[in-house]
Parts: C-alpha cells; sequence; structure tokens
C-alpha cells in the first residue's frame, strides 16, 4: 500500500508570536500541496495565532510536548484538553532534548502517547540511538526497546493512526546525516517490530520518519527509502528550505 509522506516541522524553542506569524505567512506559499501532509509543530505560545493564520491552508498544527494528566496542579505543563481546543492535531512525544534535558523516560512517553490517543491527537513518538549506542552496536536493540514500551497498551486500530519519528541523537542538529542506508536499516526494523507487537497490517499503515539533520539536498534520497515516509525536520523548518524539503519529489 502507498502510505502519504508527513514532514513535520519541530521549531524546538524558537519564534516569538509575531516571528511565528510572519514565517507561517512566508511558508505558506511554499509548502502548498496535497501530496504529503503538512506538519507545523510550534511552542506553545504560539499555538493560537499560528492556528490562526494557517486557516484555510493545508498545514496541520502540532505541539512540541504534552502532560499526561487532564488538569490540576501541574505547574508549567500544558493538558491535551488544552491542545486540542486550541485547534492542535499532532504531538511530539519523547523527543531526544526532552529526554535528555527534562528527564523524561520510556514510560512517561507511553502515558503520553496513551493520552493523546485519548484525546484524538496524532502522536509523533520519537526514538533514536546515541553516538555511543551505535558504536557499541546497539541501535536496533535500543530502538525496539523504545517503541516497545512506547506501545505498551495501545490498540492496533490506534497504532495504524500513529507516526513514528527515528532521529539518531548524534545527527540532530549536527549536521551529520545518517546515510540513507543506515536511515532506512533503522525504519525497516521499527517497521519489523510494529509487526510483531501487532500484525502487518499494521505495520503497512504506520508512518515512520527519519529527522536529524534533514535538507532540501537529502530529502529526495531519504523519502524514496521504503520504510521513510516522510520527515520531522528541525532547523530547515525555519527557513523557506522547508518548502523545498516538502516537495523533494517535485
Amino acid at each position: 500500500m502507498s502510505r502519504k509522506k508527513i514532514i513535520a516541522g519541530n521549531w524546538k524553542m524558537n519564534m516569538t508570536l509575531s516571528e511565528a506569524v510572519k514565517l507561517v505567512e512566508e511558508l505558506k506559499p511554499l509548502v502548498a500541496t496535497e501530496d504529503v501532509d503538512v506538519v507545523f509543530c510550534v511552542p506553545a505560545i504560539d499555538i493560537i495565532p499560528v492556528v490562526e493564520a494557517v486557516k484555510g491552508s493545508n498545514i496541520a498544527v502540532g505541539a512540541e510536548n504534552m502532560y499526561f494528566e487532564e488538569k490540576g496542579a501541574y505547574t508549567g505543563e500544558i493538558s491535551p484538553a488544552m491542545l486540542t481546543d486550541s485547534g492542535v492535531k499532532y504531538v511530539i512525544i519523547g523527543h531526544s532534548e526532552r529526554r535528555e534535558y527534562f528527564a523524561e523516560t520510556d514510560e512517561t512517553v507511553n502515558k503520553k502517547v496513551l493520552k493523546a490517543f485519548e484525546h484524538k491527537i496524532t502522536p509523533i513518538i520519537c526514538c533514536g540511538e546515541s553516538l555511543t549506542q551505535r558504536e557499541q552496536g546497539i541501535t536496533i536493540d535500543w530502538i525496539r526497546q523504545q517503541i516497545k514500551i512506547a506501545f505498551l497498551q495501545v490498540s492496533a486500530e490506534q497504532a495504524k493512526t500513529a507516526v513514528i519519528a527515528y532521529e539518531p541523537i548524534w545527527a540532530i542538529g549536527t549536521g551529520k546525516v545518517a546515510t540513507t542506508e543506515q536511515a532506512q536499516e533503522v525504519c525497516k526494523a521499527i517497521r519489523d517490530c510494529i509487526a510483531e507487537l501487532y500484525d502487518e497490517a499494521t505495520a503497512e499503515t504506520i508512518r515512520i520518519q527519519y529527522g536529524g539533520s534533514v535538507s532540501a539536498d537529502s530529502a529526495p534520497e531519504l523519502f524514496a527509502q521504503p520504510d521513510i515516509d516522510g520527515g520531522l525536520v528541525g532547523g530547515a523548518s525555519l527557513k523557506p528550505d522547508f518548502g523545498k524539503i516538502v516537495n523533494y519529489n517535485k
């Protein structure tokens, strides 16, 4: 079956309100296509103005994080209901920066994934290995463990709608890109893992992105791989280059 590519920008901690709206206006015509799903994952404070700014376009808005409780005494956190009520359709969960700087674990990732599904928000579930882990030859084992815990108690129907983003930590923001072969090998291993957890149909439906210094130059070859269904794009999503990545096949 052919899976529709999904190309998501992860703005990280960039763009004030006014900068965000300006960037959206600049990017809107450059990413106008029905061939791929286009998502802007933006800082929490930018969500409402960006949702307004993308109205009438093909762009969906995502959040960069979300808490796994409905409401309560969790100062500084954002609930799934706050996101859905703001017009958010996607949420990045378990990005390596969240794991490294904010002590997120496979277990909290799983709680967030379950909560996102409960609220019909599509999770973009991140996984990836460090340079040490790759050099030790444990990349696939490590990724399989991340995936298995992330999908604990997730039904096959839910899993089919999820997005998985494979981002080798050593390639995020470093300018180093995994070779096409390395990226495809891990994305295939992720799909095989989903097939083991569920079945072939679920594995064939789920979309798996590659992330880590994706550029207009590397995108066409990466996205041509049989198990890579798009990209989670960092730095390049803040520039007009993002339009070239979205239109990689033109």
